[in-house]
């Protein structure tokens, strides 16, 4: 099942229990691929600022696939670009892969989760300007317990994991670059996370190249949502 477009450079890390950091795990045409895929993406569904039930503003621009996220929920009241199967593909190669390094991560309330059974049926894509962080969080709108997917484009960050129990210390932080994976599933699928930095203009020339302008840092995270399409 792996794809030969992912390649592995670098080693792979154990961030917890069921966490995985896979560094550069898709190659340069899958990235260029990928980036394409979500200016086209923005062009259905221009990315827009995420308004916290609080009154705050979160400082990426955010796009959905699949279903639309709202904080703290997923509704369909309006309409997204649709999860393209090539996408559900790739998340289980991501799958396969992370659970080569940790067998943990491959789990579904407790239950083992073959990569073929893993169905992601939402997608959020968050774009990072400059100066855009990710304040720590856990990702836990969703009434699955199948793994998280999350794909790296464009300029480097400094990305925070930490335990299920709270957002101070133990905590973890690495620096995720472009092509680079990470899946959170079993012990640490609720764990908080986030990214305090973003290091501007480090993405790869050719990122620029193929959106005719500075990318900034593209996240695409994968999930299943578990929770009933809402009737029109």
């Amino acid at each position: 099942m792996t794809d030969p477009l992912f390649a592995l450079e670098r080693d792979p890390a154990v961030l917890g229990p069921g966490a995985v950091h896979i560094p550069g795990w898709m190659d340069r045409r899958r990235q260029e691929f990928l980036l394409r895929a979500c200016a086209d993406w923005a062009a259905v569904r221009p990315p827009r600022t995420v308004v916290l039930p609080g009154g705050g503003r979160m400082s990426v621009r955010t796009t959905m696939l699949g279903r639309r996220w709202s904080p703290y929920r997923y509704d369909d009241d309006e309409p997204v670009p649709p999860l393209p199967d090539w996408l559900v593909r790739a998340a289980r190669s991501a799958l396969e892969a992370a659970s080569t390094v940790d067998h943990r991560v491959a789990t579904d309330a407790g239950r083992p989760l073959a990569p073929e059974d893993y169905t992601p049926d939402a997608a959020l894509v968050n774009l990072y300007g400059r100066g855009s962080t990710m304040g720590l969080h856990q990702d836990k709108d969703e009434a699955s317990g199948a793994p998280v997917v999350s794909l790296s484009l464009g300029d480097s960050c400094t990305f925070r994991f930490g335990t299920p129990e709270h957002r101070g210390r133990p905590y973890e932080d690495v620096r995720l670059e472009s092509g680079d994976l990470v899946v959170f599933g079993g012990p640490s699928r609720l764990s908080f996370h986030g990214v305090p930095k973003v290091f501007d203009a480090t993405a790869p020339g050719w990122c620029a190249e193929v959106l005719g302008g500075t990318p900034g840092r593209v996240n695409i995270t994968l999930r299943v949502t578990g929770r009933p399409t809402v009737e029109a």
